[in-house]
């Protein structure tokens, strides 16, 4: 089962014929008028003889070794070809789904998965310079790609150099993008779109992506210029945290005094895919990216430090919190909500400029019996008010919204963001922090929280606003 059961068509229960009609229906009628469409069954890496001089093209691509749509396939077709080879015998003529053809990289089909990988970098190069060629001037190609993009870390890079480097990187993105590059196209942008039902069974109970990546794509220009290794990284570390801020909505209003600033942004769970795209627009507006010795930078070494750089960037977010909450997230990162060492937690907390008691106070910590526990936002206190705090800290605000959103939702927790106003943008930012070190260490259970929280801003900050507003004149009467 790829996703959700067949369910009785007949039922009087939700996903029967009727409903499935009726979701359709409203679709349709909200689709803009336009001119019949025609559908074309047709290999992308051949030969296509267009009407058109030149065509408008967004495409969905597969995606790497993502889903073997074929022989998933073969699970219908062959119930099908039993009841309509005798109507449509060309379209059945073989007796499972053909499979030579289909552009993935699956092992079994071409011997190793070294194989699989040069029949993907290769075919999908072919395919997108067709695209390439037809794409009509005026208008940039969009390509939607969603893709798990963490891999592994600290994995050797394959530059022409054969030195390591540090980060991580994932084969599917990396011989996409490799594609990408080959068929002679730059990347000019990035938008993140929110493309797949938060209520799908692949993404119940894991950290599923919630969005697909569109890359905007353009030729790249013949005079393009050569740039050093050196050069490629001085330009992510300068561009780069500003894409990121961008991403998580942190844009042009992050740190001002506007309280019901746009909250905007994409899922953390989605954040290190989204930064591929400014990154790989860095990289790829330049025709060669050399190492020292001369070598081209390979599209792997190149995520590795856009990774590399997105760390960093949230790493140094991390200075904009306040003293107790940067000792949170140090013991965080090492025991989670487990308890530690009172000794250890001591040292740390000299380190971070606090102490144990004084986090003890601030309602964060346990400390009992030589050891020290981080609490669980279940166990804050549900009449906890943030103006009549004393040591109010962004950790707590953090597990204080997570606690009221689970516990209330987010009507509730829009009344604690209209009290705390600018301070809910830090506390989105430790968002982004925590989902990243609970999915760097398995923790999903916690990532989804911490992903559940941001998810949840828009709205949250949407209906804090309008609290505002409905306070301001209640008082305005008074």
């Amino acid at each position: 089962i790829w996703d959700y059961a067949e369910a009785n068509p007949f039922s009087l229960s939700t996903r029967n014929f009727l409903d499935a009609i009726e979701w359709i229906s409203e679709v349709i009628e909200l689709l803009p008028a336009s001119n019949f469409g025609i559908a074309i069954q047709h290999n992308a890496l051949d030969e296509f003889n267009n009407k058109n001089a030149f065509t408008l093209i967004s495409t969905d691509p597969p995606y790497f070794d993502n889903i073997g749509y074929a022989d998933l396939s073969d699970f219908f077709y062959v119930w099908l070809r039993h009841m309509l080879r005798p109507v449509f015998p060309d379209l059945f003529a073989t007796i499972s789904v053909p499979k030579a053809e289909e552009l993935v990289a699956t092992p079994y089909r071409h011997g190793s998965k070294a194989a699989a990988e040069r029949f993907f970098l290769e075919g999908m190069t072919q395919a997108l310079r067709r695209l390439a060629a037809q794409a009509h001037p005026a208008f940039p190609i969009t390509i939607y790609y969603a893709f798990k993009q963490q891999e592994s870390h600290d994995t050797p890079i394959e530059a022409g150099s054969r030195q390591n480097g540090a980060g991580y990187a994932s084969t599917g993105w990396e011989t996409f993008l490799d594609a990408v590059i080959r068929a002679g196209l730059s990347i000019t942008g990035t938008w993140p779109m929110r493309t797949e039902r938060e209520a799908r069974t692949v993404s119940l109970d894991t950290n599923a992506l919630a969005s697909s990546i569109v890359l905007v794509c353009r030729p790249r220009p013949a005079n393009a210029p050569v740039a050093s290794r050196r050069e490629f990284v001085a330009a992510l570390k300068a561009e780069l945290p500003r894409a990121i801020r961008t991403l998580q909505g942190l844009g042009s209003h992050a740190g001002n005094d506007a309280p019901f600033a746009s909250y905007s942004a994409i899922a953390p769970v989605d954040l290190a895919q989204a930064a591929i795209g400014p990154g790989m627009a860095i990289y790829s507006r330049y025709a060669k990216v050399l190492d020292a010795a001369g070598n081209p930078v390979s599209v792997r070494e190149a995520l590795a430090l856009i990774n590399q750089v997105l760390d960093e960037t949230l790493a140094e977010q991390e200075g904009d919190f306040d003293a107790e909450t940067r000792w949170a997230l140090a013991w965080f990162e090492q025991h989670g909500f487990a308890e530690g060492d009172f000794g250890v937690a001591e040292i740390l907390s000299k380190a971070k400029n606090t102490s144990i008691d004084g986090m003890v106070e601030a309602g964060i910590l346990e400390s009992r019996r030589g050891k020290v526990r981080l609490l669980q936002p279940n166990e804050l206190p549900s009449s906890w008010d943030p103006i009549r705090d004393p040591r109010l800290t962004h950790w707590e605000i953090v597990h204080h919204l997570i606690r009221v959103l689970d516990v209330s939702g987010e009507q509730a927790a829009a009344e604690l963001v209209a009290k705390l106003g600018s301070k809910a943008d830090l506390a989105r930012e430790l968002a982004y922090r925590l989902y990243t070190i609970c999915d760097r260490k398995k923790r999903s259970a916690e990532a989804q929280a911490y992903n559940s929280l941001v998810q949840s801003f828009a709205e949250i900050a949407r209906l804090a606003q309008v609290h505002g507003a409905a306070s301001q004149t209640t008082l305005f009467a008074e």
